[in-house]
Parts: structure tokens; sequence; C-alpha cells
């Protein structure tokens, strides 16, 4: 078992930029070791002393130095009061600028709305849309709270697994419709697809959006992974594909994934249906009274001069991704696994290696802290979801640790 005893630390403004002067030092970040990463004292790395974090969904890479500036000069000039309406138009314009130069989306900024979280905003969804005693679709393996967070509003979730179509994954348009046909009035939509990376297509987009027609469906878009897609693949905002999208849906994003900064507590809502610009002006607003100051200023500036920095860190995770998929290949080929499309996440399935529990496994025999595929959906028992936007040498010595324990018990 490789034992990483090396003592860098993460790459702050301070150190030399990339060539390019984007401030994304790989070679820093190659040299960070587990025991650095403990010591920034998150969550990933401290919840299981001594073990590789790979469970929780955020990147090692420090902060972009445009971002760092950005909330030092907020601590020295003491901008940690209440968030102030500047800030939120702050935001908003930002935001728009960044759907418009990423995805074409021409949206206005006067419809988009801070708020704390994209969980937040789910909630307000669940809360003001959905309704206690009614049901919402979410499809399988889902992020965890889409399924856990309904049951506090009294709302039933009809988990909906999704197909494995050779190397690709679809929706089951069938039990869909049929649930429509049901009384089910709500789907949550997450592309990309958190855990399984999946990113959906205009026709996939098109069909969702004319079966919630057809049954007069609301949908939650949850786009806080589109930057992460993958060469082959575009990221297409839900509310972009036509009128009938945009009225069907309330759209949440954010920078947190993308730059570092969940702890920052600020994303942003689109409300592309009037009528939720105005329930939310009326019931929702005090969301945004939530959100942090210190979290708009970071997410105006990632938005507004972030992206080379952005760029490289994309590009660092792009490289991750093609280790994660030789190592699926090559030495875990017995283990099943579909090419993600984007996302930093992959979706490991060990029941072909008779592993009922690989979470509980890996944790206890390589010391390697995955998120238990249950926790996404009846479908994930056996698998496990493995965050790979970590420093290249620490997703090294995982697979290792897990090839090793596997070979040990004569698994591989």
């Amino acid at each position: 078992m490789n034992d990483m005893t090396m003592t860098s630390t993460m790459p702050t403004m301070a150190e030399p930029a990339t060539a390019n002067g984007s401030g994304f030092d790989a070679d820093t970040i190659d040299r960070t070791s587990a025991a650095d990463l403990a010591a920034i004292g998150g969550d990933k790395w401290t919840r299981y002393p001594g073990c590789i974090g790979a469970f929780i969904a955020e990147m090692d890479y420090g902060l972009a130095p445009c971002i760092q500036r950005a909330i030092d000069n907020a601590c020295d000039h003491c901008k940690l009061g209440y968030i102030p309406d500047p800030w939120k138009r702050r935001v908003a314009e930002a935001c728009a600028a960044w759907q418009k130069n990423h995805y074409g989306w021409d949206v206005d900024p006067s419809i988009i709305r801070p708020v704390p979280d994209v969980l937040e905003a789910y909630e307000i969804f669940l809360r003001e849309i959905v309704g206690a005693g009614n049901s919402v679709i979410v499809p399988t393996p889902a992020y965890m709270p889409f399924l856990s967070v309904p049951r506090l509003y009294g709302i039933q979730v009809l988990e909906i697994d999704m197909l494995q179509s050779g190397d690709d994954w679809a929706f089951d348009f069938d039990a869909i419709e049929q649930a429509f046909r049901s009384g089910c009035r709500a789907f949550v939509l997450c592309n990309p697809h958190n855990p399984i990376g999946k990113v959906l297509t205009l026709e996939e987009e098109q069909r969702v959006s004319d079966l919630a027609a057809a049954y007069d469906v609301r949908i939650f878009s949850d786009e806080i992974h589109a930057p992460f897609v993958f060469d082959g693949y575009r990221h297409i905002p839900f509310a972009t594909i036509g009128e009938q999208a945009a009225m069907q849906s309330m759209t949440a994003t954010s920078a947190s994934k993308s730059f570092n900064i969940p702890g920052t507590k600020c994303a942003q809502v689109l409300l592309t249906n009037p009528d939720d610009l105005a329930m939310w002006m009326d019931r929702a607003e005090w969301s945004e009274h939530q959100t942090a100051t210190i979290g708009a200023i970071a997410t105006t500036t990632a938005y507004t001069e972030g992206d080379p920095w952005f760029q490289d860190a994309l590009a660092y995770v792009k490289r991750n991704f093609r280790l994660v998929d030789e190592q699926m290949h090559g030495r875990f080929a017995k283990v099943g696994y579909v090419r993600p499309q984007g996302t930093y996440i992959a979706w490991l399935d060990f029941k072909p290696l008779g592993i009922d529990d690989p979470a509980a496994y890996f944790l206890n025999k390589a010391k390697v802290a995955l998120t238990d595929g249950k926790e996404c959906g009846k479908i994930g028992q056996g698998c496990v979801r493995m965050n790979f936007a970590m420093p290249r040498p620490l997703l090294v010595d995982c697979f290792d640790r897990m090839y090793e324990a596997l070979h040990a018990d004569g698994l591989l």
C-alpha cells in the first residue's frame, strides 16, 4: 500500500501562478498529501482519520487567487454584514453572464435570486410547489438529500431507477409516464447527473418536458455540475429548450462545485416562470437573507474573474477522469462501471464481486472513504459513489489501496 507522507501545503495566492496566469498550480496540488488536506480541517478529510476522502463532492484544489483576494479584501473592509440588495444584484448579473458565456443562455438577471445553497431552493420547491401529501419523482441513483429531504415536508418520493444502456444511462420513460398518470406532479432533474455523471441530450430533455406538459408536472432542475462536462458532450440548460420547459422548471445552480466555495453559502435560483418569481418574493425571500455576503462576494468574483482558473481545474479533473477510466477498464474490469460524461464523480458497482456493502468494505480494509450507494436509492445496494477530484497521486493511492484489499481477499 502506498504511504503518502508528503508535507506540502495547498496553493495560495502568494505562490507562483501557472504560466498562463490563472493561479491554478497543478505541481503544488500533486505534492499535497492526505495529511495536508486533513490539516485544513474540512469534513472530507477529517471525518475518517487516516483515510482517503472520496465521498463528499468537493475538489481539493484550493482557492482561485482572485477569490482569495476578494475574500481578504472583504474582511479587511468589514464587509461581513447581512447581504444587501446591491450584492444580490451583482450575484444575479454575474450568474447571468456566466450562463450566457458558457451555455448561450441569455437570461434576465432580474429573475435570478440568491439562496444559501441548492438544497434550500429544493426545499422551497417542495414546500411551495409540490406540497404536503403529494409526491415527487427522483430518478435513481440520486444525490442523497433529494431522497431524504421530501419526507420533512410530508412528500412521498417515487424512486424510478435509471436504466443502463450499454455505455450510457437512460430514463425509464414508461415508468415515469405511469407515475405521472397516477397523479405525481413533480420531477427532479439533475444535469449533469450526480452520481452517475450522465449529461442529458436535447432529445432527452425535450421528452421529459413533453411528458411533463401532458400531465401538468413541475420540474426542479439541479444544474450545479454544469461546468463539468467532458469532451464530446455539452450542457444544455433545461429552461432554454423552449417556452414550455421554461414555464415548467425552477433551476438551481451555484459556483460552489466549480470553485471550491460551498462553505461560503451562496447559490442561485433562476425563476423562469413568472408565477414562481411572484411566489418567491411573497413567501420565500427570507431565504435570501440567509445567504452569506462573503459568499456573494466570492461567487461574483468566481463568475466574473475565475474562468481561467476553472479551465485549468477542469483540465486536471479530466486528467484524473482518464486515470479512473483506465483503472475501471483495466485491473477493475470486473466491477460494474459506466463511463461518466461529466461531474467529477464515478458510480462503481461491486455486486459482480459479491460485495454487498462496498463502502464499509473499503473503509475497513483499504482506509478509503466512499459514499454508500444505498444512500442514493434502492438501486445503490452494492455500489459506491467515488469523488475523483483529489490530487492525482492520492487518486493513484486510492485505487492501489482498493485493489490490494480486493486482491488479498481473492476477489480480483
